[in-house]
């Protein structure tokens, strides 16, 4: 068998955290099964958290001062896990669970040759590195006085381990202690079970002589993780532990505080920028974070189904992920990713941009998850696109006058010009006269920019005239309203309205009611006069409304009551007169 030469120390943070974690699992019992339902805690994308311990076995479970073989051996209720050895490494010294409890005689048939003392070492010095005490800790070992065979088996828990939640990484970690180091090592693999299929979670043997935490009254001991985890498509598990050293010369060593590792990576989600404009994009990072240990996780996926209204952009999703692939059509609702973070990788990123048309708050959470396998799913994550900041720009006034030799100026002007700031401007005249061509009395006009609680916004533009005559009375009102408008809704595009009211209007003797828009009347001679006169702006983001447009045989032009509002994209030209 070829090995690799990946190593398995374990940090002492994460040794200390392992540590404390067995003990509140075995505070309970032997079998802690995780919630298929668990989730990412958000705020720590890319920051490794410690493993979770879904089983421990501590080997101290009623315990005494008399040492039992580990066949012998019961752990803690509600689990009540057994175990079985192979009965070829059940001889010559191996397989005891010891203390330093023990009577200093070694067990009968134990066939260690006067080396029990140092047997019962190897259990006081993992003891000592767990934290412990090492006279009354309790560990399996191995004096090996004969030659056991390559790919003994150690340990294997009879009854499989509930772990909860399928498609898991699942690894092993283990304390171990050897001695005789000058000699042939121990060389300790495990092999997770799917019913009587053997997995290994190893590329190279764990070898506690050859990589030693720390040494301990001259004893190499350390926390060894097997450094290649499992997807783990079940939810129950077996283990086993093998030693693929053959020869009894050395093979000295013990073991204790075995676990089952979820080494499974954390999924987290994240919009940037968290708000934008309708039409721009913002980037969905999903961030992939390893264990604290690092080892290889290969083959995670998941299948992301963007909130309705949200899609991918054209944009090409980017990924730093090892073996990434990464489906994401544009336009597209749903997005797909598989892949794999390296040994030693902390986390890594898949980026991919999406859009909406329309306004809104879009939120994407573990439920929008249609599958996975390899992560815990993410908490939730959100994205705004707001309505986009059109420029307002309206205008009104009570009447105007142009004729080739001179012409009277708007009168009573409201104006808000072409500006991103929301405001009013109105204005007020008592009378006026046009030049000979008739007059006015009160007029009113009021210009607008609104931006909404939604951030919707329109530009309005009103403007009454009282009391107007023209043309030597053949245009006559009590009062003439225009009203213009131009309101963007949630995906920017712009709808524009237009309106106008007139009280008791008459031309030429006859009464003009509920006009349709641009009504024409020719005065034969005089004039013609347009009626509800509507004209579209801006590219059809604007529109201008003359209440009255009167254009004389003599070349002169009368608007009376004119309201005029746009909206348009910021850069762009605004609509003149």
């Amino acid at each position: 068998m070829k090995y690799s030469h990946a190593r398995f120390h374990v940090p002492g943070a994460l040794r200390r955290a392992l540590a404390g974690a067995t003990a509140l699992v075995l505070a309970a019992s032997a079998v802690v099964a995780q919630s298929g339902a668990a989730t990412a805690a958000p705020g720590t994308p890319g920051v490794p958290q410690a493993p979770t311990v879904v089983f421990a076995e501590n080997f101290e479970n009623g315990q005494g001062a008399t040492p039992i073989l580990v066949t012998g051996y019961t752990g803690a209720a509600p689990a009540n896990q057994t175990y079985t050895a192979d009965p070829a490494w059940l001889t010559a010294c191996n397989g005891w669970i010891a203390s330093q409890r023990n009577p200093a005689t070694e067990p009968a048939n134990g066939g260690c040759g006067g080396w029990w003392a140092s047997v019962k070492q190897l259990a006081g010095t993992l003891g000592q590195w767990a934290g412990g005490d090492p006279a009354t800790n309790h560990a399996v070992t191995a004096y090996t006085s004969g030659d056991p065979g390559s790919g003994k088996t150690q340990l294997e828990a009879v009854k499989p381990v509930g772990i909860g939640a399928p498609n898991r990484f699942l690894t092993f970690s283990v304390d171990a202690a050897e001695v005789n180091c000058h000699a042939n090592h121990a060389k300790l693999g495990f092999y997770l079970l799917d019913g009587s299929t053997a997995v290994p979670t190893f590329t190279t043997p764990i070898e506690p002589c050859a990589h030693p935490s720390t040494t301990i009254n001259g004893i190499g001991v350390g926390t060894y993780t097997s450094n290649s985890p499992v997807l783990f498509g079940g939810s129950t598990v077996g283990l086993r532990l093998v030693n693929f050293q053959a020869s009894g010369y050395g093979n000295d060593a013990a073991f204790d505080n075995v676990r089952i590792l979820d080494v499974t990576p954390r999924l987290d989600v994240g919009y940037g920028p968290a708000s934008v404009e309708v039409g721009a994009h913002s980037t969905l990072t999903f961030t992939v974070t390893n264990t604290s240990e690092l080892a290889v996780k290969k083959g995670w996926s998941f299948k992301e189904k963007l909130p309705s209204g949200l899609t991918v952009a054209a944009t090409a999703p980017v990924t730093d992920c090892a073996d990434a692939t990464v489906t994401a059509p544009a336009g597209g609702g749903q997005i797909g990713v598989t892949g794999t973070l390296a040994a030693g990788k902390a986390s890594c990123t898949v980026k991919v941009a999406v859009t909406s048309a329309r306004a809104g708050t879009y939120t994407t959470c573990a439920d929008d998850l249609t599958a996975h396998a390899g992560i815990i799913p993410p908490g939730c994550a959100e994205v705004r696109f707001v309505p986009p900041v059109l420029v307002f720009d309206a205008h009104a006034h009570g009447g105007r006058v142009t004729t080739p030799l001179l012409g009277v100026p708007p009168l009573a002007p409201s104006d808000i010009t072409c500006t991103k700031t929301a405001g009013t401007d109105d204005a007020t005249l008592a009378s006026a006269a046009l030049a000979g061509l008739g007059t006015l009395g009160v007029i009113t006009t009021t210009a607008s920019g609104v931006v909404d609680a939604a951030g919707l916004r329109t530009a309005t533009a009103t403007a009454t005239t009282a009391r107007l005559s023209l043309l030597g009375g053949l245009v006559t009102a009590d009062e003439i309203t225009s009203m213009a408008k131009a309101h963007g809704d949630d995906s920017g595009d712009v709808s524009t309205t237009g309106r106008v009211e007139l009280t008791n209007l008459k031309v030429n003797g006859v009464a003009i009611v509920d006009p349709a828009a641009g009504l024409t009347i020719d005065l034969p001679l005089v004039a013609k006069v347009v009626i509800n006169e509507r004209v579209a702006t801006a590219g059809g983001n604007g529109v201008a409304v003359n209440a009255i447009h009167i254009r004389t045989v003599a070349g002169a032009e009368i608007v009376v009551s004119h309201a005029r509002a746009a909206l348009t994209v910021p850069g762009k030209p605004c609509p003149t007169a």
